[in-house]
């Protein structure tokens, strides 16, 4: 008769069998194809990647604003965590740190609380300087502003001519700042013109307008929408979203981090650039988006960071290939023309002192230049199509903005010489591709010397001439364009005298209300 098994006995052999699992698991994970592939293919422990101290971890900074959503999408939060396709797909961990104080984010961008930091280019040469010691370099760009920055008016201004001598709040050397100074530029003015109110931010700004201490403000979406709730009569003169290539959101970095993880930056911006085409694509995606926001932004709906992001134009491969310069087809606004014509703006304004790096010293295309993503997702943005107008649909546009600007003819002719196509270059063509969404009014007007109807004809003519000029050599859509021909008509000075009719012989630019 057989023995029963002690309990001793079933212990030990309970032992011996959960032992034999256990090696015998190891063995296999270690030692064979079907083993190692479990272990690539592990989920992390999520308390991996809460803590964000992990010297792996890609630590960002950025500010609260639409414009950063194509990472922030991609790694499907702000802090590191197992679902980052950033993770699943290249094995990376990326973290967003919110850093809406300007000084505090560049002091811990040179400490190295974070590694990659938000910037506009079009205000980076008011900083470069400071920041030279740590060899920073623009890495890659995340947007342009397209109505996320708005000049907002008291009632009674409807021109940027209507702003002489009248108070503005807004926070210098920022992007508002930069806003400002192109659009008072397209009106004929500088800001030595009006009165501004400096301001440590674009929400102090819109406060003070809001309190009516200013005549104008420069602010941010959506607190544009709120000082229009709050002054009875108020509007937006005019937005990024016609100003379309002024205010360019990018990221920088210290050049010897760059190189010594060049691979992951690599990785990270082709991932980043794959978000924001999605969200392109996509209004699902971009719904998204907007709820990943809004998770972490205190205070905003989701509906707030949908507008958010809509208020902005998430750059693609496509359009950093354009910003870099890489693209020789390509005539728009570069990272290069913008940065070395807002140092030159800066410094002739007394905001700069010392001589600004040139952009070949502080851009890094490499990362771009490494990266292969086809697909009409990734394309560039194409240039907005104008529907014909008949010059008598476009007199009645309202001006927003009009520059004076003269160019000489011989008597009787309208063709361009050099020094007038000079002129237009050095004038106006930087204003046209930076207000690209805006339609343009080119008026010709004369002295009183000759008939009305011949003077009519020929400042036609001579703006005809200009109009095609701009077409055949920068390549704008002829459509934009509402030739206007004034003759004597719209004298800014007597033609009693040779100076005041030589002033009359002009070319008027407007951007015009659509």
């Amino acid at each position: 008769m057989a023995k029963r098994l002690t309990t001793f006995s079933k212990f030990l052999i309970t032992l011996l069998i959960v032992g034999a699992i256990v090696f015998g698991g190891r063995w296999v994970l270690q030692n064979t194809e079907f083993g190692r592939n479990l272990l690539s293919n592990k989920p992390e422990d999520s308390s991996n990647f809460q803590d964000g101290k992990d010297d792996d971890v890609i630590k960002i900074g950025v500010v609260t604003w639409g414009g950063y959503a194509g990472g922030q999408y991609f790694n499907r939060g702000f802090d590191p965590n197992p679902e980052s396709r950033f993770t699943k797909e290249y094995g990376l961990k990326v973290q967003f740190k919110v850093l809406d104080d300007f000084d505090a984010s560049r002091a811990a961008w040179k400490s190295g609380e974070v590694d990659l930091l938000w910037a506009t280019i079009d205000a980076f040469p008011t900083e470069v300087n400071s920041l030279i010691d740590y060899k920073p370099v623009v890495v890659f760009q995340a947007d342009w502003s397209r109505g996320g920055d708005a000049i907002v008016v008291r009632r009674g201004i409807n021109s940027v001519a209507d702003l002489k001598g009248k108070k503005i709040a807004v926070a210098e050397l920022t992007p508002s700042h930069s806003f400002l100074i192109w659009l008072l530029e397209a009106g004929g003015l500088s800001p030595n013109d009006v009165q501004i109110v400096p301001q440590s931010n674009a929400i102090d700004a819109a406060e003070v307008f809001k309190a009516g201490s200013v005549d104008a403000a420069v602010v941010w979406s959506p607190d544009d929408e709120a000082c229009l709730r709050a002054v009875p009569g108020s509007k937006v003169l005019e937005s990024t979203r016609s100003a379309s290539n002024i205010i360019a959101d990018v990221f920088i970095a210290k050049k010897d981090w760059v190189e010594a993880n060049f691979d992951r930056m690599q990785k990270l911006y082709e991932g980043w650039m794959r978000g924001a085409a999605e969200i392109n694509s996509s209004d699902a995606a971009k719904r998204k988006a907007a709820k990943i926001l809004a998770d972490n932004f205190p205070g905003f709906t989701v509906d707030d960071t949908y507008k958010a992001i809509n208020n902005v134009r998430l750059t693609t491969h496509g359009d950093n290939l354009n910003f870099f310069g890489l693209n020789p087809n390509y005539k728009g606004v570069t990272g290069e023309s913008l940065y070395s014509r807002m140092a030159q703006t800066y410094t002739k304004l007394g905001y700069i002192d010392g001589k600004v790096p040139s952009w070949r010293l502080i851009s890094y295309p490499k990362l771009v230049q490494k990266t292969n993503l086809q697909g009409p997702e990734h394309a560039a943005e194409t240039s907005r199509s104008f529907s014909n107008l008949t010059e008598e649909e476009g007199r009645g546009k309202e001006a927003i903005a009009t520059k004076r600007v003269s160019i000489n003819f011989r008597t009787g002719e309208y063709q361009l010489d050099e020094n007038a196509k000079y002129i237009i270059d050095k004038e106006f063509v930087d204003i046209a591709k930076a207000f690209a969404n805006a339609r343009i009014r080119i008026e010709g007007n004369t002295d009183n010397v000759g008939s009305r109807s011949s003077n009519i004809r020929l400042s036609k003519k001579r703006a005809e001439a200009v109009r095609d000029y701009l077409v055949r050599e920068h390549g704008f859509d002829p459509n934009r364009f509402i030739v206007v021909g004034n003759g004597p008509d719209k004298p800014v000075a007597s033609n009693e005298t040779a100076e005041g009719r030589a002033k009359n012989r002009r070319t008027d630019f407007q951007l015009v209300r659509d």
